[in-house]
This record gives structure tokens, sequence and C-alpha cells, in this order.
């Protein structure tokens, strides 16, 4: 066996226990080998299908388009993997060469007209074909795929969005590797009594971790890993300290030479804003929201601006408290944006009694992740089972078995939740293999979805446990909630398969599960004392519960401000110059606060430049809220968070049923209705 077949075999051949990938036996140096071979065998694939000279049927198209290239499937996500949660200057480099390549890959499929009249044909006629709901939205998946790649445009055009796309995907990975590069060469040392003042034990552990992790001899280190960079700017005493690690911070990607990421979002905006006009759009937000809940920009910007409206007011009087609490210090600053986070934990502790401090000792990582696995069986019935002796992509990476309450298999999660240089920012959702009940090749029916969700906590010192504060539980809670979305899915065809949603609904499964986290029987029962194994006491809890709503104005309006900086980037009805000059005249028109800033500033906006993601999509966590909101009321409504005719609904009709069903339906199925914004507005305290 050559190098290449043996490199292409260890990829590709996932004969670990029940299908997992031998994640112990593939090296670096074997993806691009892999890759090249499983181009060529997806090329095959669909050249076979073109090529097909008998009458076009759903089985001889579309469901053998949704089989073709599951090897390259395979390939790309351990790779994509790889580049996110523990990359190196190998894979970075390899990522920048695949990117463009893969883009290259498909647009070629799009546009390859002999397979595009097979899919036309069977969409021309598809009300004779007596296809199933299911089979209909998954045909009109491809064909959609097809016209919004370029299907029907002339050659010319074909070739000049085939050239963008390609662009596009090497900006992206290069956008990417910019904020993780920017990330990981800061670090801000500290090691005196003065430079410590206020901080806490939980996070002198954690920085100590970091120190040891980065092997410079430092006592101490701030990073810029949310979870070190939010409790030093809630906690340090030392203002200085504080303003310079926010201002690093906030200006990842902004720093100026090679890893500057100003110059590509301008060129990402630019070559979108081409893409959408060719394919007959007004702008590339009328292109991204074309198959949405929301449907238009104007839908869009309604709510935003319905919220914001709410939260500038609410963040107004909050700074107000802000600044009586520095008076009373006896300062005369006014409240800068690395003051907010310190004097409203000060704030907090006063009003509410109790400080992220005291709440933190009963947030073990441990005991969360318990807690949603219970959550999980309370609702769906389903365990968590722990293979201890299974190697996962990285030592931290944990692996389970999740059963049926009958004992079935129904998927393998991984839960890999720790900081480390080698990974990027914030925390996600992916997939190694997604749920269907389609025959493959090798005669079996189906396949075990395999999940994995990564988080990027602190980790604690050697023999301490890793202590999370409520956001950072609430994070979990998010994420196995679009892992659940995953593992639960009951479809028959891969591309409607669990998370295979429209952008502004696929976050209705995550925001929900949050909701079970702070449900008290939850936090009784699980919030126990990392020492003293005592549950959180009842005058706590009534305080953190409390307490929901606070700071909720500086929440929502970093946040919206976002999402409208997203919106107008991409409905301008003139070439992007200067995007900093675009966002900054955005958030002036809004009037937002010179206290705060946005929760991602534009150079290292990932969920929208690392990437089309969210791009004219990060709105969709608040479309997502208003449903979620009113998800949950529907269990308060019985008055019980566990009902179980509700926990069946929800399982049927958002859980389990992926993209099968138009999401405006399936929540109807769910709820009975739409919902209006009011439950969400209530949530987050900003109701009338």
């Amino acid at each position: 066996m050559s190098q290449s077949e043996k490199s292409y075999s260890t990829v590709t051949e996932w004969n670990g226990p029940h299908g997992l990938p031998r994640f112990e036996l593939i090296k670096d140096e074997d993806f691009a080998p892999a890759f090249e071979a499983a181009l060529a065998e997806h090329n095959a694939d669909i050249d076979a299908i073109a090529g097909d000279p008998s009458e076009p049927t759903f089985e001889n198209t579309i469901v053998a388009l949704e089989l073709a290239g599951d090897v390259l499937s395979r390939v790309s996500a351990l790779f994509w993997n790889k580049a996110g949660a523990d990359t190196n200057k190998v894979i970075q480099a390899l990522e920048r060469e695949i990117a463009p390549k893969m883009s290259r890959h498909y647009s070629k499929i799009s546009m390859n007209a002999a397979l595009f009249a097979r899919v036309d044909a069977l969409w021309e006629k598809r009300d004779s074909l007596g296809l199933s709901l299911e089979q209909t939205r998954v045909l009109e998946r491809h064909w959609k795929g097809f016209v919004k790649a370029g299907a029907k445009l002339g050659k010319d055009q074909q070739e000049r969005l085939a050239a963008i796309n390609e662009r596009l995907a090497s900006l992206g990975a290069n956008f990417g590797q910019n904020v993780l590069g920017d990330e990981t060469d800061w670090a801000l040392p500290l090691s005196s009594d003065e430079e410590l003042v206020g901080l806490p034990d939980f996070l002198k552990d954690a920085m100590a971790s970091a120190a040891s992790a980065r092997g410079k001899g430092e006592a101490y280190v701030v990073t810029l890993s949310r979870s070190i960079i939010v409790p030093f700017l809630e906690f340090s005493e030392r203002r200085d300290l504080r303003e310079q690690a926010f201002k690093a911070w906030v200006a990842r990607g902004e720093n100026g030479g090679e890893r500057d990421n100003r110059a590509i979002v301008k060129e990402v905006l630019a070559l979108r804003d081409e893409k959408a006009k060719l394919l007959g759009y007004k702008n590339f937000a009328a292109l991204k929201l074309d198959n949405t809940m929301a449907k238009t920009p104007e839908a869009v910007n309604d709510l935003l601006m319905q919220v914001w409206d709410k939260a500038v007011k609410q963040a107004g009087v909050e700074e107000q408290e802000l600044a009586a609490l520095i008076a009373k210090d006896g300062k005369n600053h006014e409240v800068a944006p690395w003051d907010w986070r310190f004097y409203a934990e000060k704030l907090r502790t006063e009003r509410f009694n109790f400080s992220e401090s005291e709440l933190k000792p009963y947030l073990q990582l441990e005991k969360i992740i318990e807690a949603c696995f219970a959550v999980a069986k309370k609702l769906f019935g389903i365990t968590a089972v722990p293979l201890k002796d299974v190697v996962g992509y990285h030592p931290d990476v944990r692996v389970f078995e999740i059963r049926e309450a009958d004992g079935t298999l129904k998927a393998l999660f991984l839960g890999d939740y720790f900081a480390r240089p080698s990974k990027r920012s914030g925390a996600w959702m992916s997939s190694f293999q997604s749920q269907h009940k389609l025959p493959l090749k090798n005669g079996v029916k189906g396949e075990l979805p395999i999940i994995y969700n990564v988080c990027n906590f602190a980790k604690p010192a050697e023999g301490k446990p890793a202590l999370l504060s409520l956001d950072d539980a609430r994070t979990l809670f998010h994420e196995f909630g679009h892992a659940l979305h995953g593992m639960l899915s009951d479809v028959t065809y891969p591309s409607v398969s669990g998370t295979g949603v429209s952008r502004d609904f696929v976050e209705l499964p995550s925001q929900l599960y949050e909701h079970w986290l702070t449900v008290p029987d939850i936090l009784k029962t699980y919030a126990v004392h990392y020492q003293t194994g005592e549950a959180m006491p009842q005058a706590l809890l009534d305080k953190v519960l409390a307490a929901q709503t606070f700071n909720v104005g500086f929440n929502t309006v970093e946040f919206t401000s976002s999402a409208l900086v997203d919106m107008a980037f991409h409905t301008m009805d003139k070439p992007v110059e200067d995007p900093m000059a675009v966002q900054a005249e955005v958030l002036a028109k809004i009037g937002m606060p010179a206290s705060m800033v946005m929760r991602h500033a534009t150079p290292h906006f990932q969920h929208v430049f690392s990437g089309d993601g969210y791009s004219a999509g990060y709105y969709s966590y608040m479309w997502s809220e208003v449903l979620d909101a009113d998800a949950f009321a529907a269990f308060e409504e019985t008055g019980d968070a566990f009902n179980a005719d509700m926990a069946k609904r929800l399982k049927d009709n958002i859980y389990s049923i992926g993209g099968a069903v138009d999401p405006e339906e399936t929540y109807k199925a769910f709820r009975g209705r739409l919902p209006s914004p009011e439950a969400m507005l209530k949530k987050r305290g900003l109701a009338a």
C-alpha cells in the first residue's frame, strides 16, 4: 500500500468503537492525500449521476446526490474539526490551500449543466412525482442550491461567480487565522500582589494554569480567552490593567501588519455584493434571507430596532447607577467600556447580595455536564454513558454513548471543554456524521449521528475543579441543545438532518435548552459546592433567579448593535470603502452609548467574516430568542418544566424533525401558533 493509500484509509475508514474515527492514527500529513483521493471519488460520483442515460427520477438523481461524496464529507469533517479545535502551522497552511480548492470543486458541481438539467426536470414536475413532504423539501433544497450557486447563469457569469466564491473561501480562512493569531500571541503577565488585587482564587488558578500552558515562566497571565478576560474585567481593582486588557481584547484583527483584517472585510463585502447582484438579488442580505423565517432585511431590522429602543433606554438607567458607584468610590471619571463589568459586578453584589465569586464554587463543570445529561433524560428519555477508554481527537476530549430508554444506541457525543492556544475562541457544535436512514454502498442502512461540542472554559490547575460562571454554564447548555438537535434527529435524508434548518431557526433548540439550567430543581440538584458537596443555599438560589435580568440593557445593546452593523454592511446600496467608518456611522445613527462597545467589532466578527455562516444572519440569535421564550412559556403554562406531553411535542416537532418540514409549520405544530416578541422582551426584562 502506497503512503497516499495509507493516508486515505486512515482518514476515511472509521473503524473505531461504534464507527468512530481512529483519531490516534490520523497524522496531519494524511489530510492532503486523503482530500485528493476523496475529491476524485466525489467527481466520479457526480459524473455517474449527470451521465446516467435513464430518465431522471428522485431515486437516481436526488437520492444519489444525497449519498455522493460521503468519503469527502468524512475527510472534511475531520479536517475542519482539527482546523478549529486543535490547529497548528501545518493545518493552517493546508486550510489556506483547501478552502479555495473546495470552493472550486463545489462550484464545478453546481454549474454542471447536465446535472442541473436532471434536477430541474424533477423540480418542474414535482407535483406529479408522488413525493412525501420530506422528499419535496429535499428536492427543493437541491434545486434552490443549484440556482443560488449560479446554475441558471451564462457561462461568463458562472465563471465569475466561481472565482468570487473561491476568493471568499480564502479570505474567510485568513480572517479566522488572523483573529486566532492575535488571541494566541497576546498575554498580560502579572505577578505582584498589587497587580492581582481584587482577583478571586478561581481566576488566579485559571491564570496560573494559562501561564503554565504557555511555558514562559510567568506566575499568572491574563489571556484573551473569554473565560479569563471577562472575570478579569469584572474583578480587577487595577483600572489601568483593565483598560490595557480590554483594549487588546477589542482590537483583535485590527492591529496593523499582516494580521489586520480590515482590508479583508472590505474585499469580502464587495465580493458578496457582486455575488448577490449576479444572482439577481438587490443585496447580499436579500440573498441570504431568501430561505429563512425572517425572509426580508426589513423584517429583521424591524425586530432589532424594536428591541434596540428599549435596550438603549435601559442601558442609560444602568449607566447612571454605575456612575453613582464610581462617585461613591471617590472617583471622577466617566463610565468607560473597561469599567462597566467591574462596577456592574459591584452593583450586583450590592443589590442582590451575591457576587460571581460566591456563585462559582457551586458551578463545577463536571456537575453542569451531569445536569445537561439529566435534563435530556427527563425530557427525552436518553442517557449518556461515558466511554472512558476511547480516544478523542485531543486528550481533553470526552466520548459518550447516547442511549434510548430501551438501551438502543442513538448517537455518539464528544465534549471538548477547555481553552487552549490551538483552539479558536467561542463555542460551537458540529458533527462528524449526521443521522439518516438511506442504504449505503456497504449495505448498511443509515448512520448514527456523531456530534461534538467545543467550548473554551479555563482549564484548572492540576487537582482542582473547573469552576464556571453562570454565563459559562449557559453556554454549555446552549451547545448541548445544538447537540441534541443533531442527536435526536429522525429523518430519512442527510441534507435535512439535525441542524440542517434555516439559520434563524437553528438557534431555537440551543437557546431553548438554556432555560432548563435555571429550573430550580436542576440548580438544587447539580449546583453543589465543590468542597462541601452542599447544594446551593435557597437564599443564594433565589438571588440568582432574581438577578437574571440584571444588566440586561448592557447585554442587549452589545448584541443588537452587532446585529444592526451586520445588516447594514449587507444592505448597503454603494460599495463599502471603509468598513470601520460604516461601523462608526451605524453606531452613531442608532445612538450607541460611549460606555460600551459592540459584542463583536468588525475586524474580529468571526460569525460574519470567517466564512459566511452568520453573515446577514447574526440577528438570528434574537429571532430564535423570540421562539425560545415563547416555547418555554408553553412548559411554564402547564406548571411543570418537564411536562411529558409538552416534551413529546417538543421532541417530535422541533428536535427530531430537522429540516424535513417548513420551520413555521413545525413550530405551529408544537405551539399551535407563531410567537410575538412579547415573551422574549418579558424574559429580558424589557417589556413595557
